[in-house]
C-alpha cells in the first residue's frame, strides 16, 4: 500500500507537507499541492480514511437506510441521492432494514463507528431507542415516514390527500363497495393512508362499512396477491381496489394476470406510484404519481446545507410533495346491476 512516507521520499518532501497537501491546507502552496496531488495520482495512493476517524475527522460518507429497495420508490430515491451527494463530494452507502427494528440499530451502529457525515432514514415502526440515541449524535433527516423520536427535518409525500385523490375518483364513478389495500396502521404512512381512503367515503356520502380494509406488509408483494385473493373470493363484493403501496399494486396486478377477471369491466383498480410498466398494463393502470426525483434532489441539497453550515441544527422543518392522480383505462362505473345490498360480507 502506496503510504504518505512514499510519495514525500519521491518528491524530497517531508510526511507532514504531504499530509498538509493532500488536506488542501492553505499553508502549502498550489504548486506544491499539485505535485503531491499528482504524485499520488500516479502512485495509486489511497487515503487511509481510518487515521483520519481517528483524528476525530467524519468521513464523507452519507448513510440511507430504507426497507426495501426492490420498491421503485426507494431505488429512485437511491439513485437521485447518490447522484446528488457525487456532485458534492460525498459517497451514499445503502443499508436495508426490512422492516426489522433490531437490523435497522445494527446499521445505525455500524454507521455510526464510521463517523458518517449524515444519516437519511425511512425509520420502522418502532425504532429501538438505542437507534434513537445513536441518531442524535448524528445529523439526519427522515424521509416518507415521520417518528416523533428522530429529527424534526422530514421529506415526505401527502399520503392522506393521495389515497383521498384516488378514493374519491372512484366513488365519483359511482362505486360503493371499495376496497383498500395497504399498509398497517403502526406506521406514520399507513395510518394517513388509511384515513385519506376513509375521507374520501365520508365526503362521498358512503358510510365507513362501504370500505372494506386488507392491511399488511406495505414492502410484501405476497400480501397484494393474497388480498386480492380473498377479495376475489367475496364476490360480488368490493367492486373496485384502491392500492396504498407500489409493492402492494405490483402483487394485485400480478394476481389479476392469472384470472378471468376483466379490468375494469369487472373490477376497476387504482394503483399506488407510476412504475413505467403502469401504463401499459391491461387498459393502463390509473394511479397516484409522485415527483419523486424532485423530492430526492431536495433532501440531498437539504442534507449538504446542513452540514456545511449548522450540523447540530435541527430546527422543525418539513417538505411535503403532492400526488397526482394519473386517469388510464383500469377504473371506470361499477358493473350494471351491482347495488350496495349485494355485498357479501
Amino acid at each position: 500500500m502506496i503510504t504518505t512516507r512514499d510519495i514525500a521520499d519521491r518528491l524530497g518532501l517531508s510526511v507532514s507537507t504531504v499530509g498538509r497537501a493532500l488536506a488542501d491546507d492553505p499553508r502549502i502552496s498550489e504548486g506544491t499541492k499539485f505535485r503531491v496531488r499528482q504524485a499520488a495520482s500516479d502512485m495509486g495512493y489511497v487515503a487511509n480514511r481510518a487515521a483520519r476517524m481517528m483524528r476525530g475527522a467524519s468521513s464523507n460518507v452519507v448513510g440511507l437506510v430504507i426497507p426495501d429497495i426492490r420498491n421503485s420508490f426507494y431505488s429512485t430515491i437511491a439513485h437521485e441521492l447518490s447522484k446528488n451527494m457525487e456532485a458534492q463530494g460525498f459517497q451514499l452507502m445503502l443499508s436495508e432494514t426490512d422492516e426489522d427494528r433490531m437490523v435497522e440499530l445494527r446499521h445505525l451502529r455500524e454507521l455510526s463507528a464510521n463517523r458518517v457525515a449524515g444519516v437519511i432514514i425511512v425509520p420502522t415502526a418502532r425504532p429501538h431507542r438505542e437507534s434513537v440515541k445513536l441518531l442524535r449524535t448524528i445529523p439526519h433527516l427522515q424521509l416518507l415516514r415521520k417518528h416523533r423520536s428522530l429529527s424534526s427535518q422530514w421529506f415526505g409525500v401527502d399520503d392522506h390527500e393521495a389515497l383521498r385523490l384516488a378514493t374519491a375518483h372512484l366513488v365519483e364513478q359511482g362505486h360503493t363497495e371499495i376496497c383498500y389495500v395497504g399498509g398497517p396502521v403502526e406506521l406514520p404512512t399507513g395510518a394517513e393512508r388509511l384515513e385519506g381512503f376513509r375521507s374520501a367515503l365520508r365526503e362521498g356520502g358512503l358510510p365507513e362499512s362501504a370500505g372494506r380494509t386488507e392491511l399488511g406488509p406495505p414492502s410484501s408483494v405476497d400480501h397484494g396477491r393474497r388480498a386480492v385473493r380473498r377479495i376475489l373470493a367475496d364476490r360480488p363484493a368490493s367492486t373496485a381496489i384502491v392500492l396504498g403501496s407500489v409493492q402492494l399494486t405490483l402483487g394485485v396486478l400480478e394476481e389479476l394476470r392469472q384470472t378471468d377477471i376483466k379490468v375494469p369491466e369487472d373490477l376497476s383498480i387504482v394503483g399506488f406510484g407510476d412504475e413505467p410498466g403502469f401504463s401499459w398494463w391491461g387498459p393502463g393502470l390509473t394511479s397516484v404519481a409522485f415527483p419523486i426525483q424532485e423530492m430526492a434532489t431536495g433532501c440531498a441539497l437539504w442534507l449538504m446545507r446542513r452540514l456545511a453550515t449548522q450540523p447540530d441544527n435541527d430546527n422543525t422543518y418539513a417538505s411535503v410533495s403532492s400526488g397526482t392522480l394519473i386517469v388510464r383505462g383500469s377504473t371506470a362505473p361499477p358493473p350494471s346491476g351491482h347495488t350496495s345490498g349485494s355485498r357479501s360480507g
